[in-house]
Protein backbone atom coordinates (compact mmCIF):
# COMPACT_ATOMS: atom_id res chain seq x y z
CA UNK A 1 0.00 0.00 0.00
CA UNK A 2 2.73 2.21 0.68
CA UNK A 3 4.46 1.95 -2.93
CA UNK A 4 0.57 2.51 -4.57
CA UNK A 5 0.23 5.68 -2.52
CA UNK A 6 3.82 6.73 -2.84
CA UNK A 7 3.88 6.14 -6.58
CA UNK A 8 -0.08 7.80 -7.11
CA UNK A 9 0.70 11.07 -5.17
CA UNK A 10 4.72 11.19 -6.48
CA UNK A 11 2.56 11.52 -10.52
CA UNK A 12 0.41 14.15 -9.14
CA UNK A 13 -2.70 12.08 -8.47
CA UNK A 14 -4.74 11.70 -5.22
CA UNK A 15 -5.05 8.22 -3.79
CA UNK A 16 -7.49 6.45 -2.18
CA UNK A 17 -6.68 3.36 -0.75
CA UNK A 18 -8.80 0.46 0.64
CA UNK A 19 -7.35 -2.12 2.36
CA UNK A 20 -8.10 -5.56 1.67
CA UNK A 21 -5.43 -7.38 4.07
CA UNK A 22 -2.70 -7.02 6.88
CA UNK A 23 0.92 -8.30 6.11
CA UNK A 24 3.74 -8.74 8.38
CA UNK A 25 6.49 -8.08 5.69
CA UNK A 26 10.21 -6.52 5.59
CA UNK A 27 12.79 -6.04 2.78
CA UNK A 28 13.57 -9.53 3.33
CA UNK A 29 10.04 -11.33 2.37
CA UNK A 30 6.31 -11.52 3.87
CA UNK A 31 6.30 -13.95 7.19
CA UNK A 32 2.43 -13.75 7.01
CA UNK A 33 -0.96 -12.53 5.43
CA UNK A 34 -4.07 -11.35 7.38
CA UNK A 35 -7.03 -11.13 4.84
CA UNK A 36 -9.72 -8.62 6.19
CA UNK A 37 -13.12 -9.22 6.50
CA UNK A 38 -15.15 -8.83 2.90
CA UNK A 39 -17.56 -6.79 4.52
CA UNK A 40 -15.25 -4.36 5.31
CA UNK A 41 -13.48 -4.22 1.82
CA UNK A 42 -16.70 -3.38 0.00
CA UNK A 43 -17.58 -1.06 3.08
CA UNK A 44 -14.13 0.68 2.55
CA UNK A 45 -15.10 0.97 -1.16
CA UNK A 46 -18.44 1.73 -1.55
CA UNK A 47 -17.53 5.01 1.30
CA UNK A 48 -15.07 6.25 -1.17
CA UNK A 49 -17.30 5.88 -4.61
CA UNK A 50 -19.95 7.21 -3.15
CA UNK A 51 -18.50 10.24 -1.60
CA UNK A 52 -15.98 11.31 -4.86
CA UNK A 53 -15.40 10.61 -8.61
CA UNK A 54 -12.62 8.20 -9.33
CA UNK A 55 -10.79 7.88 -12.56
CA UNK A 56 -9.23 4.39 -12.31
CA UNK A 57 -9.35 0.95 -10.08
CA UNK A 58 -5.79 -0.34 -9.63
CA UNK A 59 -5.85 -3.62 -7.67
CA UNK A 60 -3.21 -5.69 -6.16
CA UNK A 61 -2.73 -7.95 -3.20
CA UNK A 62 -6.19 -9.83 -2.51
CA UNK A 63 -5.92 -12.09 0.30
CA UNK A 64 -8.85 -14.43 -0.35
CA UNK A 65 -11.09 -16.51 -2.42
CA UNK A 66 -14.33 -14.15 -0.74
CA UNK A 67 -12.39 -10.46 -1.34
CA UNK A 68 -11.71 -11.58 -4.83
CA UNK A 69 -15.45 -11.99 -5.10
CA UNK A 70 -16.50 -8.91 -3.53
CA UNK A 71 -14.19 -6.77 -5.20
CA UNK A 72 -15.59 -8.23 -8.39
CA UNK A 73 -19.09 -7.30 -7.47
CA UNK A 74 -17.84 -4.12 -6.59
CA UNK A 75 -16.00 -2.95 -9.98
CA UNK A 76 -19.13 -4.65 -12.24
CA UNK A 77 -20.80 -1.38 -10.68
CA UNK A 78 -18.64 1.03 -12.16
CA UNK A 79 -17.85 -0.92 -15.96
CA UNK A 80 -16.86 2.91 -17.49
CA UNK A 81 -14.01 3.07 -14.80
CA UNK A 82 -10.88 1.04 -16.40
CA UNK A 83 -9.38 -1.35 -13.91
CA UNK A 84 -5.69 -2.21 -13.55
CA UNK A 85 -4.65 -5.40 -11.86
CA UNK A 86 -1.25 -6.19 -10.51
CA UNK A 87 -1.56 -9.78 -9.95
CA UNK A 88 0.55 -10.10 -6.90
CA UNK A 89 1.02 -14.54 -6.58
CA UNK A 90 4.17 -14.04 -4.28
CA UNK A 91 6.48 -12.37 -2.71
CA UNK A 92 9.68 -11.17 -4.35
CA UNK A 93 11.77 -14.11 -2.19
CA UNK A 94 8.90 -16.16 -3.71
CA UNK A 95 6.56 -16.44 -0.47
CA UNK A 96 3.27 -17.31 -2.07
CA UNK A 97 0.39 -15.00 -1.98
CA UNK A 98 -2.54 -16.91 -4.04
CA UNK A 99 -3.60 -20.27 -3.91
CA UNK A 100 -5.05 -22.20 -6.60
CA UNK A 101 -8.15 -21.48 -5.97
CA UNK A 102 -7.59 -18.00 -5.81
CA UNK A 103 -6.18 -18.22 -9.11
CA UNK A 104 -9.65 -19.48 -10.33
CA UNK A 105 -11.71 -16.80 -8.57
CA UNK A 106 -9.16 -14.22 -10.35
CA UNK A 107 -9.29 -15.63 -13.96
CA UNK A 108 -13.01 -16.35 -13.39
CA UNK A 109 -14.14 -12.90 -11.57
CA UNK A 110 -11.72 -10.35 -12.57
CA UNK A 111 -9.97 -10.64 -15.27
CA UNK A 112 -12.51 -10.31 -17.80
CA UNK A 113 -13.52 -6.93 -16.23
CA UNK A 114 -9.51 -6.09 -16.64
CA UNK A 115 -8.20 -2.92 -18.80
CA UNK A 116 -4.06 -3.41 -17.93
CA UNK A 117 -3.04 -6.51 -16.41
CA UNK A 118 0.49 -6.24 -15.21
CA UNK A 119 1.90 -9.65 -14.37
CA UNK A 120 5.70 -10.56 -14.43
CA UNK A 121 6.85 -13.32 -16.31
CA UNK A 122 6.15 -15.69 -13.53
CA UNK A 123 2.76 -14.54 -12.63
CA UNK A 124 1.58 -14.66 -16.68
CA UNK A 125 2.64 -18.30 -16.94
CA UNK A 126 0.57 -19.06 -13.65
CA UNK A 127 -2.40 -17.69 -14.69
CA UNK A 128 -2.79 -18.35 -17.86
CA UNK A 129 -1.90 -22.34 -17.14
CA UNK A 130 -5.18 -24.10 -16.93
CA UNK A 131 -3.50 -27.49 -17.45
CA UNK A 132 -1.47 -27.24 -13.83
CA UNK A 133 1.78 -27.88 -15.49
CA UNK A 134 4.77 -29.31 -13.01
CA UNK A 135 7.25 -26.02 -12.37
CA UNK A 136 9.72 -27.16 -15.15
CA UNK A 137 7.15 -27.38 -17.75
CA UNK A 138 5.42 -23.78 -16.65
CA UNK A 139 8.98 -22.27 -17.19
CA UNK A 140 8.75 -22.81 -21.17
CA UNK A 141 5.70 -21.75 -21.66
CA UNK A 142 5.82 -19.25 -24.07
CA UNK A 143 5.28 -15.60 -22.86
CA UNK A 144 3.58 -14.81 -26.22
CA UNK A 145 1.35 -17.64 -25.76
CA UNK A 146 0.41 -16.76 -22.33
CA UNK A 147 -0.79 -13.37 -23.27
CA UNK A 148 -2.97 -14.68 -25.69
CA UNK A 149 -4.67 -17.17 -22.97
CA UNK A 150 -4.86 -14.18 -20.43
CA UNK A 151 -6.45 -11.99 -23.64
CA UNK A 152 -8.91 -14.66 -24.20
CA UNK A 153 -10.76 -15.02 -20.36
CA UNK A 154 -11.28 -10.85 -21.08
CA UNK A 155 -8.35 -8.83 -20.41
CA UNK A 156 -8.36 -5.97 -22.68
CA UNK A 157 -4.34 -5.67 -22.42
CA UNK A 158 -2.23 -7.52 -20.73
CA UNK A 159 1.77 -5.86 -20.24
CA UNK A 160 3.79 -8.67 -19.62
CA UNK A 161 7.36 -7.37 -17.60
CA UNK A 162 10.58 -9.98 -18.28
CA UNK A 163 12.69 -8.77 -14.89
CA UNK A 164 12.75 -12.52 -14.01
CA UNK A 165 13.71 -13.59 -17.80
CA UNK A 166 17.33 -14.89 -18.63
CA UNK A 167 17.78 -11.94 -20.78
CA UNK A 168 20.72 -9.33 -21.39
CA UNK A 169 18.00 -6.45 -21.08
CA UNK A 170 14.56 -6.21 -19.58
CA UNK A 171 11.57 -6.49 -21.91
CA UNK A 172 8.85 -5.74 -21.20
CA UNK A 173 5.97 -6.20 -23.70
CA UNK A 174 2.17 -4.80 -23.85
CA UNK A 175 -0.39 -7.32 -25.56
CA UNK A 176 -3.65 -6.88 -26.33
CA UNK A 177 -6.19 -8.54 -29.30
CA UNK A 178 -4.83 -6.22 -31.66
CA UNK A 179 -1.20 -8.49 -31.18
CA UNK A 180 1.73 -6.43 -29.62
CA UNK A 181 1.05 -3.14 -29.16
CA UNK A 182 5.12 -2.35 -28.25
CA UNK A 183 7.78 -3.43 -26.55
CA UNK A 184 10.12 -1.88 -24.68
CA UNK A 185 13.86 -3.08 -23.57
CA UNK A 186 15.51 -1.59 -20.42
CA UNK A 187 18.89 -1.52 -18.98
CA UNK A 188 18.88 -4.66 -16.42
CA UNK A 189 19.96 -3.30 -12.99
CA UNK A 190 22.42 -4.76 -10.53
CA UNK A 191 20.15 -5.35 -7.37
CA UNK A 192 16.66 -7.12 -6.77
CA UNK A 193 14.33 -4.72 -5.54
CA UNK A 194 10.77 -4.58 -2.89
CA UNK A 195 7.95 -3.20 -4.57
CA UNK A 196 8.76 -2.78 -8.07
CA UNK A 197 5.82 -4.61 -9.48
CA UNK A 198 3.60 -2.61 -7.58
CA UNK A 199 5.49 0.71 -8.77
CA UNK A 200 5.04 -0.17 -12.46
CA UNK A 201 0.90 -1.13 -12.09
CA UNK A 202 0.14 1.73 -9.86
CA UNK A 203 2.17 4.54 -12.05
CA UNK A 204 0.47 2.76 -15.24
CA UNK A 205 -3.09 3.87 -13.53
CA UNK A 206 -2.27 7.42 -12.28
CA UNK A 207 -0.99 7.97 -16.23
CA UNK A 208 -4.28 6.71 -17.48
CA UNK A 209 -5.56 8.81 -14.96
CA UNK A 210 -4.72 11.83 -16.14
CA UNK A 211 -5.75 11.44 -19.76
CA UNK A 212 -2.96 9.53 -21.32
CA UNK A 213 -3.65 6.29 -23.55
CA UNK A 214 -2.91 2.61 -22.72
CA UNK A 215 -0.13 2.65 -24.43
CA UNK A 216 1.35 6.33 -23.55
CA UNK A 217 1.12 5.45 -19.81
CA UNK A 218 2.68 1.75 -20.14
CA UNK A 219 5.80 3.45 -21.96
CA UNK A 220 5.65 6.45 -18.98
CA UNK A 221 5.09 3.97 -16.13
CA UNK A 222 8.32 2.11 -17.05
CA UNK A 223 10.39 5.02 -17.73
CA UNK A 224 9.43 6.57 -14.24
CA UNK A 225 9.90 2.88 -12.19
CA UNK A 226 12.76 2.13 -14.03
CA UNK A 227 14.19 5.73 -12.66
CA UNK A 228 12.54 4.70 -9.34
CA UNK A 229 15.31 1.60 -9.44
CA UNK A 230 17.95 3.53 -10.89
CA UNK A 231 17.75 5.74 -7.13
CA UNK A 232 16.65 3.12 -4.92
CA UNK A 233 18.20 2.68 -1.96
CA UNK A 234 18.75 -0.65 0.58
CA UNK A 235 17.47 0.71 4.32
CA UNK A 236 17.73 -3.17 5.38
CA UNK A 237 18.86 -6.41 5.08
CA UNK A 238 16.70 -7.52 2.18
CA UNK A 239 15.80 -5.99 -0.94
CA UNK A 240 16.75 -2.22 -2.25
CA UNK A 241 13.69 -0.12 -2.41
CA UNK A 242 12.97 2.06 -5.16
CA UNK A 243 12.96 5.70 -4.30
CA UNK A 244 9.46 6.92 -6.35
CA UNK A 245 10.03 9.99 -5.12
CA UNK A 246 13.32 11.06 -7.02
CA UNK A 247 11.69 13.32 -9.63
CA UNK A 248 10.66 15.75 -6.73
CA UNK A 249 13.76 15.25 -5.41
CA UNK A 250 15.29 15.99 -8.73
CA UNK A 251 12.87 19.57 -9.63
CA UNK A 252 13.51 20.31 -6.15
CA UNK A 253 17.63 20.70 -6.39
Amino acid sequence: MQADTLTVASLGCYPLPVMTAVTIQDTVGVEDILPLDPDWVVDQARAVLEDMPVQVFKIGLLGSVEIIAAIAEVVSDYPTIPLVLDPILASGRGDELASDEMMDALRELLLPQVTVLTPNSLEARQLSDDEDNEEESLQKLDLNLCAEKLLYMGCENVLITGTHENTAKVTNTLFSEKGILRSDEWERLAHSYHGSGCTLSSAVAALMAKGFSVDESVYKAQEYTWQTLKAGFRPGMGQYIPDRLYAPKKSNK
